[in-house]
């Protein structure tokens, strides 16, 4: 059984800054790591993504620049960096993990991710 938890949500102002971690426990093994969001009345969307392997990362347009996706090997975790934070960034964000080798558009899509957490809340004020 795989759990994958989010945490560092939270309400923050416009300009500031938060950082999302998400663990995995469990058996798994971990090729890519993404992390997408849904704000109420939307679809679910993608936002970053990185490869295990090699540490690739892959950014939505609308939060390149701001956002930095990282990952701790040892500790089989992956954090968002969101910096210069936006009221339109306010949703649920969600760590998604697939033990699958995937590659070029694959990163940015949602239904190769096996593995989805709770989702963590970011709201951010005008």
């Amino acid at each position: 059984q795989v759990q994958v938890i989010e945490s560092g949500g939270g309400l923050v102002q416009a300009g500031g800054s938060l950082r999302l971690s998400c663990a995995a426990s469990g058996r798994t093994f971990t090729r890519a790591a993404g992390w997408f969001r849904q704000a109420p009345g939307k679809e679910r969307e993608f936002v970053a993504a990185i490869s295990w392997n090699d540490g690739s990362t892959f950014y939505a347009d609308s939060v390149k620049g701001r956002f930095t996706i990282s990952k701790d090997n040892g500790r089989n975790t992956v954090y968002l960096q969101m910096n210069s934070l936006k009221p339109e960034d306010t949703a649920s964000y969600y760590c998604a993990l697939t033990p699958r080798s995937i590659g070029g558009t694959g990163y940015y899509t949602a239904r190769v991710y096996d593995y989805w957490g709770q989702g963590t809340q970011v709201t951010v004020s005008s």
